[in-house]
């Protein structure tokens, strides 16, 4: 298996056979980060046949830790890279493909974040299971000096919902609360319908009322209303919208790509969630991706630690109810190219995220409250 580049022409194509296929690993991700100071380095690897084995969409970033300071260099490659991660000689070449990348950009680190499952269910209840595949893959970066990583983008545990079947089989799969609150919701008058592009600026609002709400960060207007639109477009994405009696109450937006979709962004407002308009939201958007061929729903964010006490916890269960399984990944890895300038970095990190996250919350409420 030799590494190499690759070019538009095929991208998605390439990558949709490889395990792991992920919308943040397609060439339209790649090119929308590049519109934020990311520059895509799409990379292959292929057997003495041709035949593509793995790839990964890295994504490097030049910055600097002090306002007068270098610029420096860093590698992030999200929710992948897609290979085979048991096959042991696959995963060999492709680690030292990066490796060898993140040393010839001369990058502080290449950050790694693959669907690598270490486990399945809620850790100690009956049906959890642990999986030795994922041990050995961390067992193996740990041996090559890649860290598990401080900065843990991706939510590293989620819940997918299968969406093969029949409808009759999903409402089978469903909690028995959640089938009740999917009839309320139909019963109380609310619907749902596809949004258009001239929606997105409401949708924004309603998803920055939720972040106050919720005690998230989000980023600018300008950022979501330029993504949503860039994947309608492409047609790998549309938006979601429940109404009661014609005044929006919730939207998601869902993504699709190679038989998979993904719920990235949900929103809703206070009025009205007696009704239980997420509900019918959810059940329109598992219609809506099995549309698209879609055969698993990645509902897109789970607990680090499931505990009673988490923020996700209520979030947490709804999305268990709707028949969803949880998986456990296990998470971003950093393989530090430059390991004293990694040390430094990651030392200032956590202070630099905190001024950002705290001036990113106080913006969005400023534009909520206008």
């Amino acid at each position: 298996m030799t590494p190499g580049r690759e070019t538009r022409n095929g991208w998605n194509e390439t990558i949709a056979s490889l395990p792991g296929v992920h919308i943040l690993q397609t060439w339209q991700w790649g090119q929308f980060k590049a519109m934020y100071g990311w520059r895509p380095l799409p990379q292959v690897w292929r057997a003495e046949n041709g035949q593509v084995q793995a790839a990964a969409m890295v994504l490097e970033r030049s910055l600097r830790l002090t306002p007068f300071g270098p610029r420096l260099k860093v590698l992030y490659v999200p929710r992948g890279p897609l290979l085979d991660w048991e096959n042991a000689e696959q995963r060999r070449l492709v680690l030292d493909g990066l490796q060898a990348l993140a040393k010839k950009e001369k990058a502080i680190f290449v950050k790694i974040d693959p669907e690598v499952l270490s486990g399945t269910g809620m850790p100690g209840i009956p049906d959890e299971i642990q999986l030795e595949s994922g041990r050995v893959v961390q067992a193996d970066l740990d041996v090559r000096g890649w860290r598990f990583s401080q900065d843990q983008i991706q939510f590293r545990n989620t819940v997918w919902l299968d969406l093969s079947g029949s409808e009759a089989d999903w409402l089978g799969r469903m909690k028995q609360k959640t089938r009740y609150n999917l009839r309320l919701a139909e019963k109380k008058g609310v619907t749902v319908r596809r949004g258009e592009v001239n929606d997105l600026p409401a949708v924004y609002r309603m998803y920055a009322e939720t972040s106050v709400r919720d005690g998230f960060v989000i980023r600018s207007e300008e950022y979501y209303l330029r993504v949503w639109k860039y994947f309608m477009d492409a047609g790998m994405a549309e938006v979601l919208l429940a109404e009661v009696d014609g005044e929006l109450v919730a939207g998601l937006i869902l993504f699709f790509t190679a038989g998979r979709a993904w719920y990235l962004y949900g929103m809703s407002r206070q009025a009205h969630r007696e009704k239980m308009p997420n509900y019918l939201l959810q059940w329109e958007a598992m219609r809506s991706a099995r549309q698209h061929g879609s055969m698993q729903y990645d509902l897109w964010g789970a607990p680090d630690v499931f505990d009673e006490n988490d923020a996700m916890w209520g979030v947490y269960r709804f999305k268990e109810g709707l028949g969803g399984r949880i998986v456990r990944f296990i998470g971003a890895w950093d393989f530090p190219a430059r390991p004293f300038i990694y040390q430094v970095y990651t030392n200032l990190l956590p202070r630099l995220l905190n001024i950002m996250r705290r001036r990113g919350k106080d913006q969005t409420r400023r534009e909520v409250s206008l």
